[in-house]
């Protein structure tokens, strides 16, 4: 079966399911960032097992479900959880799922993650705008181009969209919001970073670092899909200089769920608008 038969085989198993729902916003939900699940209302789960050729989610803090709904008056479809590189997928697998979102019809992808901080600006629990990112993970259009989704090299000047960031930004405003906004940097992990990667990846420009995210980002931006980035900021890269701090993965997922909250308020206003 080609990639494109596996796409289009999920892709019929969850239209089925949506008993004429259209999704117009995609969602995808990052470690420790369900909680935007829990406001969806008239929720429809679909479990990632139960869609046929679909990896399913192993990482702590993401539950594996597709939820279908309604937020801010507008349908969604809404990723519990994603999947990473580091899982031991490939990365047509990684990227599955937008392109299901895709083939259902979504008009905007927001994606959110939790990152830790490469600039000694920001703080556990800042909320950061993705401007932009730097892919060092494989990039996902490598191999056969499909020529239905779009170009062989698609742009990505603008990955996130200029118009979603600055009425996010209004909006936290008017919230009173503190945000950042940055450059995020997606490597393979799942090791986190050594103080050295720490400041590399400052030196080269990015404010925050992850294992997720621009596979996602670059497939929507591939079918032409406007972008919304938020990252978590759940540790800093200064806490390397202590002897005796080490990087938690519960931890992390702690952080972000307490932030969660603020994404939530923006996620939904923001989708109110569209």
């Amino acid at each position: 079966m080609s990639y494109a038969d596996t796409i289009h085989l999920a892709s019929d198993y969850v239209k089925g399911r949506l008993n004429g729902r259209e999704p117009l916003v995609g969602i995808v939900l990052g470690s420790g960032l369900g909680k935007l699940a829990d406001q969806i209302e008239d929720p429809l789960v679909i479990p990632y097992k139960d869609i046929p050729g679909f990896p399913v989610s192993t990482a702590i803090g993401h539950k594996g479900n597709f939820i279908v709904g309604t937020l801010s008056g507008k349908t969604v479809i809404a990723m519990q959880g994603r999947i990473h590189y580091y899982e031991g997928y490939g990365m047509n697998l990684v990227v599955l799922p937008i392109r299901v979102m895709e083939v259902i019809g979504i008009k905007y992808l927001f994606v959110s993650n939790a990152a830790g901080g490469t600039n000694l600006a920001f703080h556990v629990g800042d909320l950061m705008i993705i401007k932009d990112h730097i892919n060092l993970l494989p990039n996902p259009l490598i191999g056969p181009n499909l020529e239905e989704f779009g170009p062989r090299f698609p742009d990505m000047t603008r990955p996130y969209d200029p118009s979603l960031i600055r009425q996010a930004e209004k909006i936290a405003f008017k919230e009173g919001i503190r945000l950042q906004k940055g450059v995020y940097v997606a490597c393979t992990g799942p090791s986190y970073e050594t103080p050295a990667e720490y400041h590399y990846f400052g030196t080269i420009g990015a404010d925050a670092v992850g294992m997720s995210t621009t596979p996602e980002v670059i497939v929507a931006r591939h079918a032409g899909i406007p972008v919304f980035g938020m990252s978590v900021i759940t540790d800093v890269a200064r806490a390397t200089d202590d002897d005796d701090y080490v990087t938690d993965g519960e931890a992390i997922v702690k952080a972000a769920d307490a932030a969660a909250d603020k994404m939530t308020i923006i996620f939904k206003k923001l989708i109110a608008q569209l």
